[in-house]
């Protein structure tokens, strides 16, 4: 088929979404693909989380395509008004934008077996007018940081008649000065925006811890004038920065991880927590679990922000929440203006009804496995022509870019033939990805990640669907090629043949090669026998 009657839906405009646009352009040359995005602008959680302080965890150099590195960065680690801009560039260098139909949801996709294409039924988020499109290829590039997570557990959340909102849906219009605001939750966004808040000396803030973390120092390094400067003009010094910041990133995870090695990192970060807090909360900041069950937060100034009088931890828990304030488990009744929602986000669910087969879906392969579960976290049995990004299982504590980009690699191999016509479909089979996932399952038992309770789990305790348990390099290895054996393929026999013959080819080749090779050495031997004789 010709690329006008091929199509590729892509879900989502973050950097996953747009890092497979752009993969597509530039490797394949194919134009015949959009984008749902139900925001308003490219960039994902770069584009919804506006909260202060919002800032990348990975050192920007390699929080960037490897394809387009940029030399003026302002510091180690970019903040969110900088790296949505880097998207908003790219997007625009790259001609992403009639591509993305913004403010548009997808509700679902179904696989239509005779055509050999989904029916896709999306819906503008604004008016709710549907509309209905046919793609052959669907890759889901939606994230695990979409659907933010409210406690409605905690009695009278919706009782509350002040200002409540998540961290993830911060007003841009909100103005909190004079303002008595409780923070809920201790994840990686409230360590951020709690030291810019509190700046004010108007603002109280009351923290409400029911589970401490461990911290980590991760202070963000300014590059000067000079720096940038060589990075733009001195022809490989960025890529060699950007080799040596992913060198000791790996490095670090190759480090060895036996009893000893995290007792000594157990000691080091409880170390660098007392060290930096007020002695009052020193019974209550060092965790029960070990580090590396959770995410661990960076510490950019949250710790010393402590010391600020306008600055309060509670860790009494929560009875209830009221119209006016908050009542604790020790019956204190404490109020508030504001009450902001730093508690994470809703992983465990893929909230798009996908159909593949038989009736197969995506959220019901989930739910009979017990949880997310995928094939090298990037296809789903059942479920043709449909692949993920950062997917279940692809954690590996290192650049999601650099995920997004391995499988966006792989994504192209499977892809590839489909628009060129030589296949119609490609399901991965379910043998090879319960062989995969048990293993990985087998890995992760014996893990630090056992634990905890924690969002990485399904519902808290169950299954670990997040992390990947091995080194990144195996996560390459694995996504280099497709092994084509793990995947139905229908519609290929064009497909099949051209291998058989490149097979064929390749074979002839190395026979000539070694023939060849063979008469030199032959040749050389005689004049050797020749010259000494």
């Amino acid at each position: 088929m010709s690329e006008t009657q091929r199509r590729v839906a892509i879900i989502g405009a973050g950097v996953a979404g747009l890092t497979q646009a752009i993969a597509l352009k530039t490797k394949l040359k194919f134009r015949n693909f959009t984008i749902y995005e139900k925001g308003c602008e490219v960039g994902g959680v770069w584009n919804t989380n506006i909260y202060p302080g919002c800032s990348s965890d990975i050192d920007i150099h390699w929080y960037s395509l490897s394809t387009d590195l940029y030399p003026y960065w302002n510091k180690s680690h970019g903040l969110q008004p900088e790296i949505q801009a880097y998207w908003i560039k790219l997007s625009k260098k790259y001609d992403l934008y009639p591509h993305i139909a913004f403010n548009t949801k997808v509700l679902s996709a179904e696989w239509d077996d005779a055509k050999q294409q989904y029916t896709i039924i999306a819906e503008d988020v604004f008016s709710g007018k549907k509309t209905t499109s046919v793609a052959h290829i669907v890759i889901s590039a939606r994230g695990i940081l979409e659907s933010p997570k409210i406690p409605y557990e905690i009695p009278g959340v919706r009782k509350f008649q002040g200002t409540s909102f998540h961290s993830a849906r911060w007003p841009s219009s909100i103005d909190l000065r004079n303002k008595r605001v409780a923070v809920i939750g201790n994840s990686s966004s409230g360590a951020q925006f709690v030291p810019y808040i509190s700046e004010d000396a108007s603002v109280k803030v009351v923290h409400f811890i029911r589970t401490p973390t461990w911290f980590m120092t991760q202070p963000h390094i300014p590059y000067s004038d000079t720096a940038k400067w060589m990075f733009a003009n001195i022809p490989l010094v960025m890529r060699l920065h950007r080799a040596w910041v992913t060198f000791w990133h790996i490095a670090f995870l190759h480090l060895p991880v036996d009893d000893k090695a995290l007792q000594r990192q157990r000691n080091a970060m409880s170390k660098y927590i007392l060290d930096n807090t007020p002695d009052r909360y020193h019974s209550h900041m060092i965790p029960d679990h070990p580090p590396g069950c959770k995410r661990s937060v960076a510490d950019r100034g949250f710790l010393k922000s402590l010391y600020r009088s306008n600055v309060t931890l509670n860790f009494d828990g929560i009875s209830e929440i009221v119209e006016n304030g908050i009542i604790t488990k020790t019956g204190e009744i404490l109020p508030f203006d504001v009450i902001v929602y730093a508690t994470g986000f809703i992983s465990e669910r893929y909230s798009i009804h996908v159909r593949g087969l038989n009736g197969a879906t995506v959220q019901g392969y989930y739910d009979a496995h017990g949880g997310p579960t995928a094939y090298i976290g990037t296809a789903i049995p059942d479920t043709p022509n449909f692949y993920l990004v950062i997917g279940p299982n692809t954690g590996a504590g290192t650049s999601a870019i650099l995920i997004a980009e391995l499988q966006v690699a792989y994504n192209l191999q499977l892809i590839e033939p489909v628009l060129a016509g030589s296949v119609s479909s490609f399901t991965v089979k379910a043998a090879p990805t319960d062989t995969y996932n048990a293993k990985l399952q087998e890995r992760i038992s014996c893990s630090v990640y056992v634990h905890c309770f924690s969002w990485m789990r399904t519902n808290g305790t169950g299954k670990i669907f997040h992390p990947f348990p091995w080194s990144v390099s195996f996560l390459w290895w694995w996504l280099r090629k497709p092994n084509w054996d793990h995947y139905t393929a229908v519609g290929a026999e064009k497909w099949v043949w051209e291998r058989r013959r490149k097979a064929v080819k390749n074979i002839l080749k190395c026979v000539a090669v070694l023939t060849l090779l063979r008469s030199y050495v032959n040749g050389s031997a005689q004049q050797i026998l020749y010259d000494m004789w």
